[in-house]
């Protein structure tokens, strides 16, 4: 093992160019990447997620020598601190990405440990790790998600004006819904909810195309004399988007969230969710496991998803940070793996993160200064660039222009639960 690894390494980082990304001229994720591998982006070609981390789908190097940031904390496992050490091993417990969202990803849930496990071993080909998937996706421009399932009242509304549905699930199904009791305890409605949702995820292909385009058919018809809905509207987007999709209907029983930049949203094991539409940063577990059910070319498991589902109802919690200081915002989600923080850092000004037990990753997105660990001369930083940080460094920053700046590392609750 070497003596004493550099408290700062640059990471080159990895690119996904999935169809469902922003083109090139108008990506974040390829402005970042370009800059961070110091390579040219195309600029029609779809740029969807950079990934920064360990993960073996879509791994970080180090600039200086190539070495692949996984092999060299395996070599070097003292970066990490002991207490991550003690409890993940030699590796990162968490995965952070960019992500630019042009069109839809698919109505999916990331599985919790025991069913991940499970999948891993029946289908390694389809779910590459045995890793639960929490995660938490940070808006850097206004973003839209679905997210979790709407409240029975609301469910019932639905049903009420969106005949489409109640032919694709059927009459018995829409009958058990309406009959339920606004009051019920949310343990009753969840078999009700997990009934009619499965129906309609399952229903064959015709009968789906059919619903589908009668529905396209009479919004578009109304559009003459009302204002559709949010939800409407975006119905119709994703119908352009994924024609014939029972993702199209399924929508109608996902909350539709809408993040401003600096809002976040985090989505536990089993919940239902798609993201629309938007730029984010996004952490999670070191995890690629996804089940998927709908708005979707790939690969689709509906049986595994629909038992899967907790069937929660109700809008998700939206986290608007907590102030550290007057530059940045601590974002902590109720996972151990991970948390964020977000700086923005006006031009001439200085700010200091404390030395913490575990690793640290940070990514510039805008501008340019100096990263400090105690050194004399510091780092030069400026946008595109990644760095990870060792445990127990206290790093300092100074802006040349106006500087943004994310960290990601361990949730500091498991320092302070020990």
């Amino acid at each position: 093992m070497e003596d004493s690894p550099c408290h700062l390494q640059r990471l080159r980082c990895s690119v996904k160019n999935y169809d469902w990304g922003l083109p090139g001229r108008v990506s974040e994720v390829a402005r970042l990447h370009a800059l961070n591998s110091n390579t040219p982006f195309h600029a029609e070609d779809p740029y969807a997620e950079l990934w920064i981390g360990t993960h073996d789908s879509g791994p970080s190097f180090l600039a200086s020598n190539g070495v692949s940031l996984k092999s060299w904390l395996s070599d070097n496992p003292d970066v990490l601190g002991d207490q991550v050490l003690r409890k993940w091993g030699s590796d990162l417990p968490f995965l952070f990405k960019v992500l630019s969202v042009g069109k839809a990803l698919s109505i999916q849930a990331h599985p919790d440990k025991e069913l991940a496990r499970i999948l891993h071993k029946l289908h390694p080909d389809l779910y590459k790790d045995g890793n639960h998937k929490p995660e938490m996706a940070l808006a850097i421009t206004n973003f839209e998600a679905l997210c979790g399932f709407i409240t029975l009242k609301e469910l019932k509304g639905v049903l009420h004006s969106i005949p489409e549905i109640v032919e694709l699930v059927g009459a018995t199904n829409t009958n058990l819904v309406l009959q339920t009791n606004d009051e019920d305890d949310e343990e009753k409605v969840k078999p009700v909810l997990k009934a009619v949702f499965t129906d309609l995820m399952s229903a064959n292909k015709e009968r789906v195309t059919d619903a589908v385009n009668r529905l396209k058919t009479r919004l578009l018809q109304e559009n003459g004399v009302r204002q559709l809905t949010d939800k409407e509207q975006l119905v119709l987007r994703l119908e352009m988007q994924y024609p014939s999709d029972v993702g199209v209907i399924a929508a109608f029983f996902l909350n539709l969230v809408k993040l401003n930049p600096g809002e976040a949203l985090f989505l536990g094991a089993n919940e239902p969710h798609a993201y629309l539409s938007g730029e984010c940063v996004e952490c999670m577990a070191t995890s690629d496991n996804v089940v998927r059910a709908g708005l979707t070319p790939k690969h689709r498991d509906v049986q595994t998803l629909c038992s899967m589902l907790t069937y929660k109802q109700g809008s998700p919690e939206i986290l608007h940070g907590v102030s550290l200081n007057q530059y940045v915002n601590k974002y902590t989600p109720p996972f151990e793996e991970f948390e964020i923080d977000r700086c923005i850092l006006p031009q001439g000004e200085r700010v200091v993160f404390p030395a913490v037990p575990g690793p640290s990753i940070f990514l510039v997105t805008v501008g340019e200064g100096n990263m400090n660990t105690g050194s004399p001369k510091g780092h030069v930083v400026t946008q595109g660039d990644v760095l990870f940080a060792a445990a127990n460094t206290e790093i300092s920053v100074t802006s040349a222009s106006e500087l943004h700046l994310y960290r990601t590392g361990v949730n500091n609750k498991v320092f302070q639960a020990s």
